[in-house]
């Protein structure tokens, strides 16, 4: 599985390209699959994102997770406070981190 990542041009938050837009939630990412350079030069000259680039990811129950520890940071937040998570209520956010 591929994932698309960049960052917000105006927020600097990270994002994940959905399948038709972006979002700040790992959960929303869409396999990009054979199309990801495709997508990836698109977004990039429409200038909706900064720096994207794709990533491995692992399919789980609870939508895709990036396979590396980088992309897990980037995708869940600081690891030395697991309430300061994207999405502190997600009682598996702390599983991804290390």
């Amino acid at each position: 599985m591929k994932l698309l990542t960049g960052n917000d041009l105006v927020s600097g938050a990270v994002t994940w390209w959905t399948g038709n837009g972006w979002s700040i939630h790992v959960e929303d990412a869409a396999d990009v699959g054979e199309q990801g350079e495709a997508i990836l030069h698109a977004e990039e000259g429409a200038r909706r994102v900064n720096a994207p680039y794709i990533i491995d990811a692992l399919p789980t129950e609870n939508g895709p997770r990036p396979a590396h520890i980088k992309d897990r940071i980037r995708a869940l937040g600081p690891t030395v406070r697991t309430d300061l998570t994207l999405k502190p209520a997600d009682p598996a956010a702390g599983d991804w981190i290390i």
